[in-house]
Formats: structure tokens, C-alpha cells, sequence
């Protein structure tokens, strides 16, 4: 008797179906296996592990004393708090517009979707330099608006405003690109079920359309966390480098590394990956109930 995995598959079942067709495209040789685990692994340690490690081993080199006082150092603190208030106004900005563009794009038709999707994709096209360079050039001392500005002592650029319209701008499309296709999955049936019930636009967002997203809208808000945290570029342009003032975290790293304070640098460095390292494992946590959840709602 020839047994169910042996016939065509065509003829089998489709949960039978999706074992037997994916065992047919990964049936390869032992070699082949072994070599691409090999490169695979070897990229990890090349490009991840290392370096991560070469971060840790230099910020405890000269002992942990030198460590922590690098991080309690003025300059230091000054850049941690200006690094946390960026974090704390753009993650809860983005995370209201992303829940209502993303709430816009899955659940209604209107002129002008595929504009805002394309919209919302803006920041990962463009080079963060570019964007610290366009504040600039319209809220700077020679920009569009840098008379009026002026004349009414409000300063954006080379100022904390502008770190955070930058940090803004980079972080845009994390939350609302993370909930689009799990909106999009779960389709609108529930919240149209509600509403025939005689439930209000509130009322459904809050009791229908919420808890079903909630774990895809907290990894899209932990994305956003850790790129407002680890922003470069803007960040480096529209930030004036003022040491104790302007300063985050990163462009902090830059300033001890330049002075050849490479202990503090790394000790700082370090701060930012093991901010990095607790937002991968709660990423990796999260990202599995988002999977768990899409699956349940095929």
C-alpha cells in the first residue's frame, strides 16, 4: 500500500498538501544544507556578534569604575534625557497616526489611498541627511521661515524642536506599516457587525478594532522606539552638536570617539546596544503573538 506522502499532490488533502509541497522545495543534499547554515552563521558572527561584543569587551576595559563614570558624566546625562524626551513626544505622535492612516487605508475606499500609502513609505526612501537638510532649509536663520522665526524668538533649529520633528519625520511609517496588512488580514466584517448593532465610531474602535490589533500596534510602537532612540543622521544636522544641550546618545558616541575618549565612547555605545538587545527580545516576543494572531484570522 503506497502511503498518503508518496502520491501527487494534487490528490492530497491541503494541510497534507502544504507538508508535502514544502518538503519537495526543501528537499536538498546534506551539502547544500551545511553550506548555506555555514554562510548564514558566519554572517551573524562576522557582522553581529562580533561587533557587539567588541562594544562590551572596550567599555569595560579600563575597569567598571571608568564604565559608569562615563555614563553619569553631565554631558552624558544631559544626552541620555534629550534622547528619551525625543523618544517620548514622537512614538505617541506616530502612534496615533499610524493607528488612523492605518485605520483609513485597511477599512474605507477613498480618493487619494494609494497617495497616502505612498506618503507614509516617504521616510524609507529618503536619506536621513537629506531630511535634517530640508529642516533647515525652512525653519533655519536663512530658510523659508527663519525671519519669522526670529522675529518671534522661537528657535527650532540647532534646538531640541528640531530633534524631535526630525525624530518625527524618520519614524513615520513604522506603526502604521506594521498595522496596514494586519488590518487589511482581518478585513472589516467585525467592525460592520458592530455597527449594525447600533455601535458608535468610538465604541468600535475601542471594543472591536483595538483588540485586535493591540499586539501588532506594540511592535510597531517598539520599532519606533528604538529607531527615535538610534537616529543619526537627521538628528546629526539639525542638532548643532552643542555639547550638553543638543547632544543625543549617538551624536554623543561621536563626540567621545572624535576626542579619542574611546573608553567613554564605548561605555556610552554600549548603553545604546543593550537598549537594542531589550528591544529584540520584547521584539521577538511580540512579533510571535502578531504571527500567532494573523494566523488566527485566516
Amino acid at each position: 500500500m503506497v502511503e498518503l506522502t508518496a502520491q501527487p499532490a494534487a490528490f492530497l488533502p491541503d494541510s497534507r498538501k502544504t507538508r508535502y509541497e514544502r518538503n519537495i522545495a526543501t528537499r536538498e543534499s546534506a551539502l547544500v544544507k551545511w553550506t548555506i547554515l555555514t554562510i548564514g552563521l558566519l554572517f551573524f558572527l562576522i557582522f553581529i556578534f562580533l561587533p557587539l561584543a567588541a562594544v562590551f569587551t572596550e567599555a569595560l576595559r579600563k575597569g567598571f569604575d571608568v564604565y559608569w563614570r562615563a555614563l553619569v558624566e553631565p554631558d552624558a546625562l544631559s544626552a541620555i534625557k534629550l534622547t528619551l524626551t525625543a523618544a517620548v513626544i514622537s512614538v505617541p505622535l506616530n502612534l496615533v497616526f499610524g493607528v488612523a492612516a492605518a485605520w483609513s487605508i485597511a477599512k474605507f475606499e477613498f480618493r487619494g489611498k494609494q497617495l497616502l500609502t505612498t506618503l507614509i513609505d516617504l521616510p524609507f526612501s529618503i536619506s536621513p541627511v537629506i531630511v535634517g537638510l530640508i529642516y533647515v532649509l525652512v525653519f533655519g536663520a536663512s530658510g523659508w521661515f527663519g525671519e519669522w522665526l526670529i522675529e518671534r524668538n522661537i528657535k527650532i533649529i540647532f534646538a531640541v524642536p528640531g530633534i524631535v520633528l526630525a525624530t518625527i519625520f524618520v519614524t513615520v511609517p513604522f506603526v502604521a506599516r506594521e498595522l496596514i496588512p494586519l488590518m487589511q488580514a482581518q478585513g472589516k466584517e467585525e467592525e460592520e457587525a458592530a455597527v449594525v448593532l447600533g455601535a458608535k465610531g468610538w465604541q468600535t474602535f475601542w471594543h472591536v478594532t483595538l483588540p485586535n490589533i493591540k499586539w501588532g500596534l506594540l511592535y510597531g510602537v517598539i520599532l519606533c522606539n528604538a529607531r527615535a532612540m538610534g537616529e543619526f543622521g537627521a538628528v546629526s544636522v539639525v542638532s548643532g552638536h552643542i555639547r550638553g544641550m543638543t547632544n543625543t546618545l549617538p551624536l554623543h558616541v561621536e563626540i567621545l570617539y572624535n576626542e579619542y575618549n574611546f573608553a567613554a565612547a564605548f561605555a556610552v555605545a554600549s548603553l545604546l546596544a543593550l537598549l537594542a538587545l531589550v528591544t529584540l527580545v520584547i521584539k521577538t516576543f511580540v512579533e510571535h503573538r502578531v504571527h500567532t494572531q494573523m494566523q488566527g484570522t485566516r
